[in-house]
């Protein structure tokens, strides 16, 4: 028989456990001070009083007035909440402390171990809170008394066919493995603070009996209204979409890649700051939008009216195509959003939005949001891999370090994970500093081996030259002319 779900208020939770948690189980929620513990349990026992259940929190760290002041900063109610609080039985307990030479193991575990019955046996409930296990294991003295008196809250939470969390603060053990093995199922979380920006949150579920839970580790964040869970992207639960071609509306630029960009697959524009990166990848994005098709443009290092400024300046005016939803910039904070965050963001808007084209301008910025990460690679194949089954067209724009040479360096390559390379040069000639475009690679279809020249500016917006076919060491940003007649170039 498949024990039946209850839900734990946090829709991203929900998807990672499959639909929520089986009742009548008990459960441990571990992590270090701060990490969002008590709110992500507050809000598992507020979803059963919207749903008409139960619920019951045992505070055994905090008061009620401490619990009512995070649940204030959330805009929640903790009315229709049962309160069992230890603080208060202990100041009850005092006088009978002081004229006893027993161990508080021995009379004050005794005690609240009866109270917490009776508030059970009173309220009956179907969700239930123990928050933190620390108190505790302090009043219980040694493990095995420790062991039996979680055995019995496992027990008659079992009897009410109720749902009980176990919050542990980590303060004792880092890992308590015979706690792990009592609970059916257990949700880790852990905090890292990089050297700048916001701290970054993540969950694991570790276990979860019975389950075939979505494993690994998922970027989560407290806001105003309570925990957000970002499930990892995994591309393979999406079904293949059929491409087609993207064009962007400038005949050369079309003809050097082969007729268009393919949907479905990625193209990396790839060269120096300034070189005309973003203005194509804008020029694709307003192409895209003039065919009634919509683009996504999440900005890591620019506001979006400085690009929509940019745009206007070569001939690109967004605001139409803003203005009809064809169009949708995002600015992206990298020290405020996760690898994780971001990714989910990006596959609900195109999922809202039916988007066929993302813009992630640039993959710097990207970078830089993950600073401490070593699965740059895996996030960014994950992301890919997603919009090549949505078939959609994904434009990265990545800044080279340098100007011109051959001592330019990029922070990341990320060539081989892109099915088309899009080359961007400065060159010198004739005491000009020109820019100069072609197409290193492109998956599963020809294009041109030429180097072209690039000019962007307003009125004509982007426009491509003839092949360089006359110049030798384009690409070295000196290069040396080999024709007869160079009044023609």
């Amino acid at each position: 028989m498949t024990d039946s779900l209850i839900s734990t208020g946090i829709p991203g939770l929900d998807h990672i456990l499959r639909g929520g948690l089986p009742t009548n189980r008990l459960y441990l929620l571990q992590g270090d001070p701060g990490v969002g513990k008590t709110t992500l349990a507050l809000q598992f026992l507020l979803e059963g009083v919207r749903r008409g259940e139960r619920g019951l929190y045992v505070t055994f760290s905090e008061t009620r007035a401490e619990v009512e002041g995070i649940a204030r900063s959330h805009g929640w109610s903790l009315d229709g909440l049962e309160f069992f609080e230890f603080e208060a039985l202990q100041k009850a307990l005092e006088g009978e402390r002081a004229g006893t030479v027993f161990h508080p193991s021995e009379t004050e575990l005794a005690a609240v171990s009866k109270s917490l019955w009776e508030a059970m046996d009173r309220a009956k409930p179907k969700r239930m809170v123990f928050d933190s296990l620390s108190e505790l294991r302090l009043l219980a003295g040694d493990p095995l008394r420790y062991r039996r008196q979680l055995l019995e809250i496992k027990r008659r939470a079992a009897a009410h066919d109720c749902a009980a969390i176990l919050v542990d603060d980590r303060t004792a053990t880092r890992d308590d493995l015979q706690l792990q093995s009592l609970a059916h199922g257990v949700i880790s979380l852990h905090r890292t603070t990089s050297g700048y920006g916001t701290a970054k949150r993540r969950l694991e579920v570790v276990k979860l009996r019975g389950v075939g839970f979505r494993n690994g580790w998922h970027d989560f964040a407290i806001e105003t209204g309570g925990v957000v869970v970002y499930p990892r992207l995994v591309a393979s639960e999406y079904a293949q979409r059929e491409g087609g071609m993207l064009k962007s509306g400038v005949a050369e630029l079309d003809q050097l890649l082969g007729g268009g960009i393919d949907l479905g697959a990625s193209t990396l524009l790839l060269g120096p700051a300034g070189a005309g990166k973003s203005t194509v990848a804008m020029k694709y994005a307003v192409a895209a939008a003039e065919r009634g098709e919509k683009s996504l443009i999440f900005m890591f290092e620019e506001s979006a009216s400085m690009l929509r400024a940019r745009a206007k300046g070569v001939g690109l005016d967004l605001a139409p195509h803003e203005a009809n939803g064809n169009i949708s910039l995002r600015t992206v904070d990298a020290a405020d959003v996760s690898p994780g965050q971001f990714a989910f963001n990006l596959r609900r808007a195109v999922e809202e939005q039916s988007a066929r084209l993302i813009v992630i301008d640039s993959l710097n910025g990207y970078l830089n949001a993950m600073p401490d990460e070593k699965h740059l690679a895996l996030h960014l194949h994950e992301l890919l891999a997603y919009a090549a089954a949505r078939g959609i067209a994904v434009l990265m724009v990545i800044s080279q370090q340098g100007m011109m040479g051959p001592w330019m360096q990029q922070p990341v390559d990320a060539s081989y994970l892109a099915d088309t390379v899009l080359l961007f040069r400065y060159y010198e000639y004739a005491g000009e500093i020109r820019k100069a475009v072609s197409v290193a690679k492109r998956r599963g279809g020809s294009h041109e081996h030429s180097i072209r020249s690039l000019t962007i500016g307003a009125p004509d917006g982007i426009k491509l030259g003839p092949p360089l076919s006359e110049f030798r060491g384009v690409l070295t940003g000196v290069p040396v002319y080999t024709g007869t007649n160079p009044e023609k170039v």
